[in-house]
């Protein structure tokens, strides 16, 4: 088959889940004999493109200007600029099927010219930027879960909140008109795919009740675990070294990851801990700041890590955690954790509790309950014969091959389908 996967964002400018999922994917997907190309989208000055080869998959990187915030989210409406180097590399490859990653910064105008060609597609759902602008359903003015838009008032509060201009009260229904014509946009762009990929079972339920909403049949809505590259995995049954149990935060350093809950936390453990926070503090400074300004002399912080660096910090550590304050769709660190024989202590909120069981290869705690996280991580600290049992039972994670076995055995569904029409 001929394949093309269509994402927001790419490496080497960007590294992240949905990124690395992608090339894991693409590659096995290549391995297998297929023909893989990526098209994404980068930021830069001007408009141009450029194409390469990576482990026999073509990429394609396309750009049309700089991406502010603001400018990201208008361009889901219209870029004409990108709509043409966007053509030329569909007639170019003339694919057998689309498999949408993200689209983020890209004009829904691309799928028009997908249909338009009779081309079936597939959606990833790695987040909630579908119904949600922010992705991850976490309001910007009360930093509370929420469950979705109120005649899009509640949207536009949230816009408005993150461009800090909460005084501009009286632009909230222009504002919530444009949030609502953007999801019927792409609301047109589910119902109109041949099958959408959950990466755990909470997202498939979160999804399925949006689709009755769409009247859209949920049997085009699949559970498929993503994969993930590792070289080894680390024994569970290694023996652990006499030293203080050494508790890891790798991720993104911002708010609703909730690293301040786990250094507050942290911060009252009597005992031999340690905690070691990996993270990128350039992408936002000033909390950065506030997390170095709380923690104790037991705490490091490590600061960006390669993927080497990952696996190398991920030996040495006894423990995982993942503290967020907002749904994730899968977590990718607490797949590394288990690839490396280390359990998690989680949220217990979104997807968290469909990956990590808890007392049997990790713990769940109660998301931004300080005293649970003191108290968990404690707990840990003090009987270290319930981090052998919880490091006993933890087991490796789905391979890329495995991944790509099942998005495989889809993509050959969906276009026998489409062909008999």
């Amino acid at each position: 088959m001929q394949i093309l996967h269509l994402v927001h964002q790419y490496m080497p400018e960007h590294i992240g889940g949905t990124e690395l999922s992608t090339r894991w994917l693409t590659s096995a997907l290549s391995q297998r004999g297929h023909q893989v190309t990526i098209f994404y989208r980068r930021s830069a000055q001007d408009v141009g493109w450029e194409h390469r080869t990576e482990n026999g998959v073509h990429v394609w990187a396309a750009w049309a200007g700089l991406l502010p915030p603001v400018r990201r989210f208008l361009l889901t409406f219209r870029d004409p600029p990108m709509m043409r180097v966007f053509e030329r590399v569909l007639e170019r490859i003339n694919p057998d099927l689309i498999h949408i990653e993200h689209l983020m910064g890209l004009p829904v105008t691309l799928i028009r010219s997908i249909q338009q060609r009779g081309l079936p597609y597939v959606i990833t759902l790695w987040d909630f930027w579908w119904v949600c602008a922010n992705a991850h359903l976490l309001t910007n003015y009360g930093q509370q879960v929420c469950d979705g838009p109120r005649a899009y008032l509640n949207c536009a509060r949230c816009a408005l909140a993150r461009a800090d201009r909460t005084w501009l009260w009286p632009a909230l229904p222009p504002v919530a008109g444009l949030l609502a014509w953007r999801n019927h946009l792409l609301r047109q762009v589910i119902k109109g795919a041949s099958g959408l990929i959950a990466p755990t079972e909470f997202v498939r339920h979160w999804y399925a009740s949006l689709l009755r909403q769409y009247n859209v049949p949920t049997e085009r809505l699949l559970v498929i675990q993503p994969g993930l590259e590792f070289a080894a995995v680390i024994s569970s049954q290694r023996p652990r070294p006499k030293r203080p149990v050494r508790f890891a935060y790798i991720g993104g350093l911002a708010w609703l990851k909730g690293v301040h809950i786990l250094v507050e936390a942290f911060g009252g453990i009597h005992g031999s801990g340690e905690l070691w926070i990996a993270g990128d503090e350039s992408s936002d400074p000033a909390y950065a700041n506030r997390l170095r300004a709380r923690a104790t002399p037991t705490v490091r912080f490590l600061g960006k890590l390669t993927r080497g660096e990952v696996w190398e910090t991920l030996a040495q550590v006894d423990v995982v955690t993942v503290p967020t304050l907002c749904y994730e769709t899968f977590s990718f660190i607490v797949s590394e954790a288990f690839a490396a024989g280390v359990p998690v202590v989680a949220s217990r909120l979104g997807p968290l509790a469909d990956r990590v069981h808890d007392g049997v290869d990790g713990l769940l705690v109660p998301p931004g309950d300080t005293d649970a996280w003191r108290e968990t991580l404690q707990q840990l600290v003090d009987a270290p014969n319930l981090l052998d049992r919880l490091r006993a039972n933890v087991r490796p994670p789905v391979t890329p091959e495995e991944h790509a076995g099942r998005i495989e055995s889809l993509y050959a569904q969906i276009v026998a389908e489409n062909t008999r029409r």
